[in-house]
């Protein structure tokens, strides 16, 4: 046999955004390396990998939301690091006027998609509330150009709206700590189960010694991180990383595995996801 086919090849794909690049850089770059095994990427947009992984399973591990977990858990399970995690923030709604929360649940809002955890927790706040998909980075725009009331913003947007003139009508992870004295959990890695338990177990520690790299190694990490910054400046970039990529990032910790079971059984009792989650982290 060749060298060639001696080499398992693990088809990632997660957001070409500052945090997600940042938590890849060791495998990325080369930085981290596992005999036996190559890493390719395939960097696209969060939403769009939440119906690939409903409709293809293609990627072996793939960034998700967590609401869209209920729907992909038959092909996959979760990684028990690379999560991207709120503490007391998270998605947005802003305007360009301030409002009230009762004209908030009145108000039509663009929203980055209906399978985003920023949607299913807009959902929980406002049930009732009229949504419009945009893609993520075209929301800003839409709202100050007065297409929308209001708009649902996640990713760099929470750092740059203000610039846009824009008002921060509801913190989504501030209400979501008000209501449950959990953090947000908005994003993690899932891993497909057919590869079973021995690459499950190669390829999670993989990606933690990447997050641990670029921890270790913060301002290569975001040297790099830095083309993906969209709008943000190497100050900005480093605050927005640090939000998303830290401690959690390496571990849910118990309060943050309750959190995403409490998410998604919320999201089901409630009627916004068709089937309960059974949450399953490998290893």
């Amino acid at each position: 046999m060749s060298e060639t086919n001696q080499v398992k090849e693990i088809r990632i794909a997660h957001s070409p955004d500052s945090d997600d690049a940042f938590m890849f850089y060791g495998l990325a770059t080369n930085k981290i390396r596992v005999p036996g095994y190559r890493f390719t990427h395939t960097l696209t947009d969060i939403e769009t990998l939440n119906h690939k992984a409903i409709h293809e399973a293609y990627y072996d591990v793939t960034a998700i939301s967590f609401h869209a977990y209920p729907y992909v858990q038959e092909h996959y399970a979760l990684m028990p690091c690379g999560g991207s995690v709120g503490e007391s923030y998270g998605p947005m709604i802003v305007a360009p006027h301030k409002r009230t929360l009762d004209e908030v649940r009145r108000t039509r809002i663009a929203v980055p998609g209906t399978l985003t955890t920023a949607y299913l927790t807009l959902k929980l706040f406002a049930p009732e509330v009229e949504t419009v998909v945009v893609p993520f980075d075209k929301i800003i725009p839409a709202v100050v150009a007065g297409e929308f009331d209001a708009g649902l913003i996640i990713h760099e947007g929470q750092l740059t709206y203000a610039t846009d003139g824009l008002s921060k009508l509801l913190d989504l992870g501030v209400w979501w700590r008000e209501q449950t004295g959990l953090p947000l959990p908005l994003g993690g890695n899932a891993i497909r189960r057919s590869l079973g338990t021995e690459t499950h177990r190669i390829t999670t520690q993989a990606l933690r010694d990447s997050i641990q790299h670029a921890l270790d190694n913060r301002e290569a990490g975001l040297a790099y991180a830095m083309q993906f910054a969209r709008d943000l400046d190497t100050t900005l970039a480093n605050r927005f990383v640090g939000m998303y990529v830290n401690e959690r990032t390496l571990d849910y910790g118990a309060d943050g595995r309750e959190a995403i079971h409490r998410l998604l059984d919320m999201g089901f009792e409630r009627g916004i996801i068709p089937q309960r989650a059974h949450v399953d982290f490998v290893g």
